[in-house]
């Protein structure tokens, strides 16, 4: 299992930095409510201080969905969307422990979080432009196919993991309550998003750990380092 991003990728948005964290032992149990409520403070007060769209790190990623040629308030980056939702309804419903706490930590970096099940990636996964030839399969059970050009998550048997970036995950991969080896993949093109990737990731790794009593992998790419081993 490897995760890497295409050249093209890299070429395109040279100001990219990610955070991985592959961990192995995740189960259902484990309640997570109070580890999570210091990071819906955080969510809570910088709502306060203004709406989630201005938030620069939010704001990178609408220019880089409009660079895409996307409509930037039609297709908004997962972290977004889940500020927005947050602020509308004070809270989110709980899904699966790990769910829970990368979208609690999502929202208090105001970056994108994504969680793969490995056990529904084939070979390695890539985040690479469409051929327009992929499977995608939505969370109501439907196939579609990208847009060829379209950014995606990509693994070796054709099947795409996300749609338009960090917009849309699939059902293939999605967390459940057998799921064991996760990947998680934060990505940030704001000015400080070394730092905050940095930081980001060292919390969610600790995080993990404390919570399931693992030993979570992690590594920053950008781009003097590109890929990441599990």
């Amino acid at each position: 299992m490897h995760f890497h991003h295409s050249p093209g990728i890299w070429q395109d948005h040279p100001e990219l930095v990610a955070g991985v964290i592959c961990a192995v032992g995740i189960t259902p149990h484990p309640v997570v409510r109070s580890r999570c409520e210091p990071f819906n403070a955080v969510v809570a007060s910088r709502l306060a201080g203004a709406a989630e769209g201005e938030f620069p790190e939010i704001q990178a990623w609408r220019r880089a969905f409009s660079k895409m040629g996307l409509k930037p308030t039609q297709y908004r980056c997962a972290a977004e969307s889940l500020l927005r939702r947050f602020r509308k309804e004070g809270a989110l419903p709980s899904i699966h422990p790990l769910i829970d706490l990368c979208n609690a930590v999502s929202m208090a970096f105001a970056i994108p979080v994504a969680v793969f099940d490995i056990a529904g990636i084939t070979g390695g996964l890539e985040v690479r432009h469409a051929a327009g030839t992929e499977d995608y399969l939505s969370f109501s059970g439907e196939t579609e196919q990208p847009d060829r050009g379209e950014v995606i998550f990509a693994d070796e048997a054709g099947r795409a993991h996300a749609r338009r970036w960090t917009n849309r995950q699939s059902g293939s991969s999605a967390i459940r309550s057998d799921t064991s080896a996760v990947l998680l993949v934060a990505e940030a093109l704001h000015d400080s998003a070394g730092a905050d990737i940095q930081k980001l990731t060292a919390v969610l790794a600790g995080e993990i750990k404390a919570i399931w009593q693992v030993e979570p992998r992690s590594m920053i790419l950008g781009q003097s380092r590109r890929r990441f081993d599990a």
